[in-house]
């Protein structure tokens, strides 16, 4: 079995990139080769972090079940123990290696081990920054699961220009959030005249049960809306504008969705930020993209039951006691069975639009949460540390970073990218109906 991994004997070796075109940022053919000698000299490819947690260990379980048999990997964390517990159980040769989020020094020889960072220590806004610092000044690839807005608009003031310049992809949301919205748009997208103005709105339907960790996210992202909303204003003056293509998130309205025949929610994650980023980012997303996100619904009681919890929850997250109660009712490390996972499903529907062209699409895969979040964070590691992918560094989205290369990886894995629909735009019927009141 492999043992506690050294990692002091790697010299980091810094490289600058440049803007080469508004798509993405790339690299000069140089800082390219310094890049790729820099990795092929480092003693991993993949170190994955908080693996003794619940999705960290099926994150890890995953690679060690699908990985290439010649990657290079290891787990790391604070509690040796629980990690060779770990290794021993998965019966495969993985690496070990010491790292404690409070240890900037253990961190940073972790990020310089490796070529790419997994990390699924959540919440991210209180325990993400210091592996992405570690990693931009590294050089280092970064993947994580955040759902966090104001933990990627603070990361990106914070230390994108830094991974520009060493030449890291800083990947955010290669998990539920936000994989299959991101490039299902991009798939969408795709299918569509290139020169018109784009419309495309996603539709996401789900079943599953959360962890601990999702809860402790989710209820301090809503207990944390005012500094999200002063981090985002932070990132808005800081990111170049693109005076020339006009991309923008759409709300939508609540109601009854002719077209799809559910009931249906705006939806206020971080997809329909990231999509938005990656059109920003792409040209071929036209020279007028628009994006909005639902949930769909079944029925109306179900809508207003929705509506009625979330807004519950948000209120008793804005207490310190009423908080702390909510994190009890699913405290961190738990989570569901393999019996209750192996039941999830998630289906994300497309109705892109472009002049009088229509089409309807569809991202669909089991178990949202956990089987599927494991598959896509593991997917994205190994496709940023195998493949060969367009020149980007600082943070970039999946659809930016990964794109193509991704998707066929999913779809092997199991994960279905599909046109259900292709033809001339129909007549008018009226779209949504209001929600009665």
């Amino acid at each position: 079995m492999g043992g506690i991994l050294h990692v002091d004997r790697y010299h980091h070796v810094s490289h600058r990139h440049e803007r080469a075109s508004s798509c993405c940022r790339s690299a000069r053919q140089g800082t390219s080769l310094l890049r790729v000698t820099s990795h092929q000299q480092r003693e991993l490819d993949i170190v994955v972090l908080g693996a003794t947690g619940f999705t960290g260990a099926l994150t890890a379980e995953y690679l060690a079940a699908h990985g290439p048999g010649a990657t290079r990997w290891a787990v790391a964390g604070r509690n040796r123990g629980k990690l060779e517990a770990l290794r021993d159980r998965f019966g495969v040769d993985v690496r070990i290696l010491e790292a404690d989020i409070s240890d900037q020094a253990s961190l940073r020889r972790m990020a310089e081990a490796s070529r790419v960072a997994v990390t699924t220590v959540g919440p991210y806004v209180r325990y993400g920054e210091p592996v992405v610092a570690a990693c931009a000044e590294a050089g280092t690839d970064y993947v994580d699961l955040t759902g966090e807005p104001e933990f990627v608009d603070r990361m990106y003031v914070r230390h994108h220009a830094t991974a520009e310049r060493t030449g890291a992809r800083l990947v955010h949301a290669c998990g539920f959030d936000s994989v299959p919205h991101d490039l299902g748009t991009l798939f969408t997208v795709q299918q569509l005249p290139e020169e018109r103005p784009i419309r495309v709105r996603g539709y996401v339907s789900a079943g599953g049960l959360p962890s601990g960790g999702t809860v402790d996210s989710a209820v301090t992202s809503f207990s944390r809306f005012r500094q999200a909303a002063a981090a985002h204003a932070e990132r808005r003056r800081t990111e170049p504008g693109d005076g020339v293509r006009r991309v923008r998130a759409v709300p939508g309205r609540p109601g009854y969705d002719r077209d799809l025949r559910a009931w249906v929610l705006p939806l206020p994650s971080i997809d329909p930020q990231i999509v938005v980023r990656s059109a920003r980012a792409l040209d071929r997303y036209g020279p007028d993209f628009s994006y909005s996100h639902f949930v769909a619904l079944g029925n109306p009681v179900v809508a207003a039951a929705l509506t009625a919890g979330v807004a519950g929850t948000f209120a008793l997250a804005q207490l310190p006691p009423t908080r702390k109660l909510l994190l009890r009712l699913r405290p961190s490390g738990a989570g569901p069975t393999a019996e209750q996972r192996e039941k999830g499903w998630f289906r994300v529907r497309f109705i892109g639009e472009a002049g009088d062209r229509r089409v309807v699409t569809e991202v669909a895969g089991g178990d949202p949460g956990y089987a599927e979040t494991s598959k896509m964070l593991a997917e994205s590691a190994l496709c940023l540390a195998n493949d060969a992918l367009p020149e980007a560094a600082g943070q970039v989205t999946t659809a930016v970073a990964m794109g193509e290369a991704l998707r066929a990886r999913l779809e092997k894995a199991g994960i279905s990218f599909r046109v259900l629909q292709s033809g001339w735009r129909p007549e008018p019927r009226g779209g949504r109906e209001p929600c009665p009141r």
